[in-house]
This record gives structure tokens, sequence and C-alpha cells, in this order.
């Protein structure tokens, strides 16, 4: 058996959009503007709804005509969530967490949601299993049998409907006889015995319908490529990736095709934002996840591929000048997941020409910053900063305020909507 889902027609990626063009004065002086109009406080997010509907557009191209699947984590604000989900290009969701796909499936109506990594709470695979729209919309995924033995152990085949599985392929790069692991540590399916050893034990088993397979190749999708001042550096990541690339579209190829003489699969998940051109010319992935790059963090800075429009920025309030050439801001200190190093900091953007004190960098409660820009900022003004990845910061306040312009440009605060947070979950 083969893939039951007809493959989309896939184009040949097309020109994209304009080039965000907007100056840093237009588009965060704007932003600021509508926020102080508004009167709302600080800490506040901000999303510029014409730089989020740029970034949907550039995704859906550069995917050349494959669906996307919407990385909810990326994003974690469930009006935005339904409102891409509507959108020509985007097919079903990816979430983080069991729990939250169970939500999305039953409070916000998304048809099709796959888990992205493995479940093991309990309460949550108890209220998911006896939940019947959940059960019919969501698939979890595993990438052990283990896996199976703790969703039984919470609640037996016998006293539950099937459970939609797909498996967790494991897409990095290894070299040296795998001495040498070129991406995240997730699946330990790599091979195609690995893989159809564990399709063959998901069929036998009572309670479970093997529909679908996941891979991230990270290493393609979340490593920059076009760093300033790091030429060398950059060659050997697009050396790197290429070869990564050609590999696993064999390696995924035939997996695939030998767990479709096991199981009728209903998609192929791949990919994500830093990847959607490479992964869309493998012929077995049915959809690629992407999400990050709707709200467009600074970590895409770094791409050749594509550079994304600031759509979310956070702003602070100055609460301090303790020194000629210094401000002090509230709070600021939500530093990005990864591995530790300054990329991980947010990034002050307006005013222009701010930088961090280098002995405190993003404090829990104050930010102090220095630069030429910090003399005409006053206390009760507004620094403006960009996250370092996308749906993180949204764990750190409870509503986003959605910026709309006008025809001459003028910007002002449409709506306030909450984030997960703002309607009290907190999945991890």
């Amino acid at each position: 058996m083969w893939i039951s889902r007809q493959m989309t027609e896939r184009t040949a990626t097309t020109p994209g959009p304009r080039a965000w063009n907007i100056t840093d004065t237009e588009h965060w002086g704007g932003i600021d503007a509508a926020i102080r109009e508004s009167g709302l406080d600080s800490p506040v997010l901000a999303l510029d709804l014409a730089a989020l509907e740029h970034n949907t557009r550039d995704l859906t191209r550069r995917a050349g005509g494959v669906p996307l699947r919407l990385a909810t984590k990326s994003l974690r604000v469930r009006s935005v969530i339904d409102d891409v989900l509507r959108r020509p290009g985007f097919s079903s969701a990816l979430a983080y967490d069991l729990a939250e796909a169970h939500w999305l499936a039953t409070q916000s109506d998304v048809s099709e949601v796959l888990v992205g990594y493995p479940s093991t709470r309990r309460q949550a695979i108890t209220e998911f299993v006896h939940d019947e729209t959940a059960v019919h919309r969501v698939t979890v995924l595993v990438d052990s049998v283990a896996h199976l033995d703790l969703i039984d152990a919470a609640v037996p085949p016998a006293r539950r409907p099937t459970i939609r599985t797909a498996i967790d392929v494991d897409a990095s790069y290894r070299l040296a006889r795998g001495r040498i692991h070129l991406g995240v540590r997730r699946s330990p399916i790599h091979s195609r015995v690995e893989a159809v050893e564990l399709a063959r034990a998901i069929v036998r088993r009572p309670g479970y319908a093997l529909v679908g397979a996941m891979s991230y190749e990270a290493q393609i999708a979340g490593v920059a490529d076009a760093l300033p001042g790091r030429r060398f550096t950059n060659l050997g990541v697009g050396l790197m990736q290429r070869r990564s690339m050609a590999e696993l579209r064999r390696r995924r190829g035939r997996i695939i095709a030998a767990l479709g003489e096991v199981a009728d699969l209903e998609f192929v998940n791949a990919g994500g934002t830093g990847s959607l051109e490479q992964t869309s010319t493998d012929p077995s992935v049915t959809d690629i996840a992407a999400g990050s790059g709707l709200f467009g963090g600074h970590l895409f800075d770094g791409y050749s591929r594509f550079r994304p429009a600031p759509a979310l920025g956070f702003g602070l309030d100055v609460t301090r000048r303790p020194a000629a050439g210094i401000i002090t801001c509230a709070g600021g200190g939500w530093i990005a997941s990864g591995p530790p190093g300054p990329d991980r900091l947010p990034k002050p953007v307006w005013p222009d020409g701010l930088a961090y004190v280098h002995t405190e960098a993003a404090g829990e409660v104050q930010t102090p910053l220095r630069g030429t820009a910090a003399d005409s900022l006053a206390i009760g003004d507004r620094v403006w900063f960009r996250h370092t990845k996308s749906g993180e910061i949204c764990e750190r306040a409870t509503a986003v305020a959605l910026i709309e312009r006008d025809g001459s440009g003028r910007a002002r605060v449409r709506d306030v909507v909450p984030t997960y947070r703002g309607e009290g979950k907190c999945f991890l």
C-alpha cells in the first residue's frame, strides 16, 4: 500500500512578494504610536497584521504547492491560529503537546492535529481518549513500543477507541558510522529496518491505527547559513545542508515506501520554516511544518533563503536613567530556548542605536541599554524588542495587540486578543 492521500500538485517556487521594505520609523514608530494611543501598559506584545500577511504569503510561496501544517508552538495565540488555518495553503496543525492538541481539536474546531512529540502525561492521555471528537481529529506520535505501553497502562485498549498514530523518523545527518550526529536528538528510528519494525508492532497491537509519519530536519531548517562576518562557517553550513538533504531524501523515500507496505499512510509530515524550499522537493512528503516564519523572530536574520518581516515585537517602558547614555527598562529577560549565547537574547530594535550593557544583558526585572538613542528617551518612553524565536514570547504575556494600518499607513490597535496564557493554558 502507498500514501492514500493524493499528493498535491507541486509547482516550481515562483518569485516571491515584494520585499518587506517598510522603514523602521514607519514600522516600529507606527506600532509605538498606536500602542500609546490605545493606552496599553507595558510589557506589551504587538502583532503587525500587514507583516503577518506578508509572511503568510511568503511561506506558501516557498512551499511550492505542498500543503503547510501550522506549527502551533510558534504562535500560541488561538485566534491567530484559527485565522491562519483558514487561509489557502494551510491544511492542518502540528501541536507541541497532547493537551494542547485536544484543546485545539475541540475548542477551535481544528479538523486535523498531529502531536509533534510523544505524550507521557497520563491525565492528558485519559482525558483525550475519552473525548470522541478529539480521538477522531488528533494523531499521537510515537518512536518506541514503550510509548504504546504507557498509553495502554493509562487506558487499556478495551476501554477506549482506536488511537490514530504516527511514527517519528529521525531526520538527522549521521557520518562516520554514526559517530558524528548533525541534528537534534529526537527519535531513535533512523533506518528503514527500525521504522518497519515499529510499524509492524503498531498494526499488530489492539487499539492503534498507523496513519502517518513525520521527520524534522533541524540541521537544515534550524541552522542559519548567512551569519554576518562568518563566511567560511556559512559555506560549511551550506555544504552540510545540501548533502544532508540529499541523504535524507533517499533514506526517507525508502522508509516511507516500506511503511506503505505495512499500513495505508494518510500523511508524511516533514521540514520546518527554514527548509521549505528543500523539503518541498521530497516526493515522499505530503505536508510541511511551518509556523515560526509567521511572527518572524530575529533568529531568521541569518538565513540566506528568506527573511521574514518582523511581525511580532514587545515593548518595555523606560523606568530609569542611571547615567548619561544609559537607560533602564522594566523586565526584558525573555531568553529563548536553545544553546545559551547572545543570539538567544531579545534584540532591541526601536529606537535605533541601543545595545545591551554586557555586564547585565537582559534581566529578569530590569534591562539596561546604552547607545546613541539613550539620552533622547524619557522616563515612561517605550523601547521595542524582537524575540529570538516566535511563539515562546507569548508565554510571557496574556494578550497581544493586533495592529492594522489604514490606506495612508497610519497604525492603530484593531483588537487585543489572548495568548494561550491569557486563556489560562500552560502546556509546557
